[in-house]
């Protein structure tokens, strides 16, 4: 048995929502907006109804009722992604990536190299695209990036180099 949706206060009057549905744009930051207005309207008798109409997830329109009563309606209409903590990756593994990408010596060959070395190092299976995505958006990654130097450069013979007129 489902236990029953929390109802909570819209403190917005009906003229601000109508006239704030307008300035939005983006589509989705609208439809959110149409969701407080109709709540404030009770212009459907369930939520179901209104998730239909609105073509949402029941899920989707708790998220949104969660987010409107604990942050209010500025965080509500924020269009940014809401980024959680990974759970896969702890702060140990997390440093170890950043202090082995930064290494001119021991740098990895590519994201697949990553994936095989955090599985072997820490036991921890992590997908590809996954892993691949988290090195892009923590570390700023990029396949086929230059490195600073070499792994393999000889740097007495890069000083030697240099020293020759």
């Amino acid at each position: 048995m489902m236990s029953k949706p929390q109802d909570f206060i819209i403190t917005e009057s009906l003229i601000a929502l109508k006239n704030l549905r307008k300035s939005q744009k983006s589509f989705s930051l609208e439809k959110r907006v149409l969701w407080l207005i109709y709540l404030k309207e009770h212009k459907f008798k369930t939520r179901n109804e209104l998730c239909d109409y609105l073509d949402i997830n029941p899920r989707t329109q708790q998220r949104w009722s969660k987010q409107y009563k604990d942050k209010g309606l500025d965080y509500l209409l924020t269009d940014l992604p809401k980024n959680r903590k990974s759970k896969i990756i702890t702060s140990e593994i997390h440093q170890a990536l950043e202090e082995r990408l930064n290494s001119s010596e021991h740098g990895f060959l590519g994201y697949w190299e990553a994936q095989e070395w955090v599985n072997k190092k820490y036991d921890v299976a992590i997908q590809y695209h996954w892993l691949h995505k988290y090195l892009i958006t923590h570390f700023k990654t990029k396949l086929k990036s230059p490195r600073k130097s070499h792994y393999k450069k000889d740097i007495k013979a890069e000083k030697a180099f240099l020293k020759t007129p």
